[in-house]
């Protein structure tokens, strides 16, 4: 710093022109580029004092919430009953409101803790409604899928959950495996893409044996649009007392298993096709 002020032998006259810069509006880097001073601390020294005019300072979208929690924490509100008013974090609050005096608690411990419950919930409820808003537009922007965009989605589908072939074990067949009815909607409309007649795909279900087994089956029939009948002999998995299942109630339908009849000319297609993705992103980079 010693040696940079020597470059400067009027620090007053610099500091009166950066002065006078500043009220007229000017940035700091403004300042910077007319003085012709690039020492970050000495034009802070310069400024020191001078409050940066308001273009310059950045928008922030909680403002309104800060102003506001200050304001109820004036009036004697504590972090949790600003919490529940707001919505906001209680470290947020503590942030904003943390120079102002604490206000005299009149509650009891049970009092204190019930207006900490609901504003955790409330809490709760915003970070799950931004949550479910940063969902929606994200699947609004996906918009339609062109054919070649759905013919790659579903090679990289079928590797990331079918049956791939080994080295040690021949399986060159498509078979897909998968839970999540999203997927499986991929997958067989991939197929329809590909123009795979109905009688060469075959369904069967693999499930817990404590599911209904039946709902489940007709279920994924109505997913796909196929009759019951078409599914073969369901997988039962047996159920071990030592373990406490979580995939349990309405919503548990088991994995559909989804095989192509003499597939072995598809199943080359989509590992070249994958091979194919790998390259086309290494030639990328």
């Amino acid at each position: 710093m010693t040696t940079e002020l020597n470059r400067y032998t009027d620090f007053e006259g610099l500091r009166e022109q950066a002065v006078a810069l500043r009220r007229e509006g000017l940035s700091l880097r403004q300042i910077r580029d007319r003085l012709k001073i690039y020492n970050n601390d000495l034009l802070q020294r310069l400024v020191q004092g001078e409050p940066p005019p308001e273009w310059t300072k950045r928008p922030n979208a909680k403002d309104d919430l800060r102003a506001r929690a200050r304001e109820l924490r004036l009036q004697g509100m504590t972090y949790d009953q600003i919490q529940v008013e707001l919505g906001c974090s209680k470290s947020s609050i503590s942030l904003w409101v943390r120079d102002l005096p604490k206000p005299e608690r009149k509650r009891t411990p049970q009092e204190a803790s019930e207006i900490g419950r609901r504003g955790w919930e409330l809490t709760l409820r915003r970070r799950e409604e931004e949550r479910q808003a940063a969902k929606r537009t994200a699947a609004r922007e996906v918009g339609s899928l062109s054919k070649r965009e759905l013919f790659l989605l579903g090679v990289g589908l079928y590797w990331a959950e079918g049956t791939k072939d080994k080295p040690h074990a021949r399986r060159e067949r498509v078979t897909f495996v998968n839970s999540d009815p999203g997927m499986v909607r991929i997958f067989a409309a991939w197929l329809d893409l590909l123009e795979v007649p109905a009688e060469r795909r075959t369904y069967h279900l693999m499930i817990h044996e404590t599911a209904d087994v039946t709902a489940a089956e007709h279920y994924w029939a109505d997913l796909l649009d196929v009759p019951p009948a078409r599914f073969g002999k369901t997988t039962l998995k047996r159920h071990n007392p030592k373990t406490v299942r979580k995939n349990t109630g309405p919503e548990y339908r088991g994995c559909l298993v989804m095989r192509v009849l003499g597939s072995a000319d598809l199943y080359r297609r989509i590992e070249g096709s994958w091979y194919g993705i790998v390259g086309a992103i290494a030639s990328t980079d």
